[in-house]
Formats: C-alpha cells, sequence, structure tokens
C-alpha cells in the first residue's frame, strides 16, 4: 500500500486516542462501517474517511462453526494482507483472532472485490515488519500495546489461497 493517512486524518486519529473515545469506537465502529459498506455497494466506511484501508473479514468461529463477518483494518503488500489484533488495547484478543487460529480459510472483501485467504500468525522478522507498517498508518497501535501490556498483540498475515492450497483464489 503506498496510501498514507493526510494531515486531517492523523489529526482525526489523535482524536481516537484517549481511552474513553477509543473505548466508544471498538463497540460501534464496526457496525457502522458494516452498515455504510452496505449501503454504498461495498465502497465507503469511515475508517477509510479517517485514512485507514479496510476490509470485510468472514471467519468461521472457533466454538460456534458460525460464519462472522467483521470490519478490520488492513495492511497490504502486494497480495499478502496483514492484521493487527489489537482490539483497541483491550485486555483480550478479539474474536477474529481466535476464529483464524482455529479456522485459518477466510473470505476477505475490499475494493467490490472477494477472494479466499489462508490466515497464519507472524512472528519474529515478519511480525515486526508488519507492525512498523502498522504504525506508519496509525501511530494509535502504539497506545493500544501500552495499554495492552499483559499480552503481546498478535499480527496475522492473510495469504490469497493457491491451487497448492487446493483451492484458485477467486477475483471478480
Amino acid at each position: 500500500m503506498n496510501i498514507r493517512p493526510n494531515a486531517f486524518q492523523r489529526f482525526l486519529h489523535r482524536l481516537l486516542l484517549p481511552r474513553p473515545v477509543s473505548a466508544f469506537v471498538a463497540v460501534v465502529l464496526h457496525h457502522v462501517d458494516a452498515l455504510l459498506l452496505r449501503l454504498t455497494n461495498n465502497r465507503y466506511t469511515v475508517t477509510e474517511f479517517a485514512g485507514l484501508p479496510v476490509l470485510q473479514l468472514t471467519t468461521i468461529g472457533a466454538k460456534t462453526g458460525k460464519q462472522r463477518k467483521t470490519m478490520l483494518v488492513r495492511l497490504q503488500e502486494g497480495e499478502k494482507i496483514a492484521l493487527i489484533a489489537s482490539n483497541y488495547g483491550r485486555a483480550h484478543n478479539p474474536g477474529w483472532y481466535y476464529n483464524l487460529k482455529a479456522n485459518p480459510e477466510c473470505q476477505v472483501l475490499f475494493n467490490e472485490k472477494s477472494a479466499t485467504y489462508i490466515a497464519h500468525e507472524a512472528e519474529g522478522e515478519e511480525r515486526e515488519k508488519y507492525w512498523q507498517l502498522a504504525l506508519s498508518y496509525y501511530a494509535g497501535y502504539e497506545k493500544y500495546r501500552a495499554r495492552a501490556v499483559h499480552r503481546r498483540i498478535p499480527v496475522m498475515v492473510l495469504k490469497p489461497k493457491t491451487k497448492q492450497d487446493g483451492f484458485v483464489a477467486k477475483h471478480p
């Protein structure tokens, strides 16, 4: 990805950093983004207005086996997509993280296109590379890391599913 938040968008990011604000945003934003995405035929979200590229992730619930859809910030590098499981600095990892750990195959929708991906948790240099990329888009991740000192914020990397995985990724 080569689009970085502009000065106004970085200002908005700073407004979202205080704990009470991010606690509110954590509960509301993904619902607002999902609604706006539906209303605009998969074209616009509030999060993108704030300068952060998003995707809709569809996972299979680790406990329920049911489909779960979540709006997340995406960090793209070529065909790979990194997801930061910050959960706004809360005490626990987000549900989608556990879903991907239990069922790594997922559906990703962004830019009006859907494809199947396989997830893995980044470690070592790969994790650090994507963490630094995340910070270049949203400095708030560092604040979330400070709030979540009792846990290490996971970074999940999604790669398009290939023939070697038993399936060709669909890119309509």
